[in-house]
């Protein structure tokens, strides 16, 4: 039996991932980058993030699924899958308004049960919109 980490997925691989799901395609994720310092992608815009038709603003909720998402994804990138959230975090910083956000994730921890990832999501000036952290449950599937 053998400990050797997984070979970590392409970015065509973790394209193909996080596109799996229809709510990730609802997001519009575009993976940019993975390396050893992290990830970074971008959510596609869309009109029915808005929650107030006035001032144009997204909804929190939003921000706080792509937190979730990039955050897992970070540990996905290492592990070649993502992996079920135990508890998250999410600090908001401004208002996001209409236009694409860059989101960037990064493992702060991994362990073999658990470990902790954060994530960063900034408008389309790259203002800091954003940020949370979670647990997620690592432990290899059964």
């Amino acid at each position: 039996m053998t400990d050797a980490k997984p070979t970590p997925p392409t970015l065509e691989q973790l394209q193909k991932l996080i596109t799996r799901g229809p709510f990730n395609q609802w997001l519009n994720f575009t993976f940019l980058k993975a390396d050893e310092s992290g990830i970074e992608v971008k959510a596609g815009w869309r009109e029915e993030w808005v929650v107030n038709p006035e001032r144009k603003y997204t909804h929190g909720g939003i921000l706080a699924a792509i937190v979730d998402v990039v955050a897992d994804y970070a540990i996905a990138a290492q592990l070649g899958r993502p992996v079920p959230t135990i508890d998250i975090r999410v600090d908001y910083h401004k208002a996001a308004m209409p236009g694409d956000l860059t989101a960037k994730g990064r493992v702060v921890r991994s362990g073999s049960q658990y470990s902790t990832a954060e994530a960063y999501v900034y408008d389309k000036d790259g203002a800091l919109v954003a940020s949370g952290r979670g647990t997620y449950f690592t432990a290899p599937p059964k």
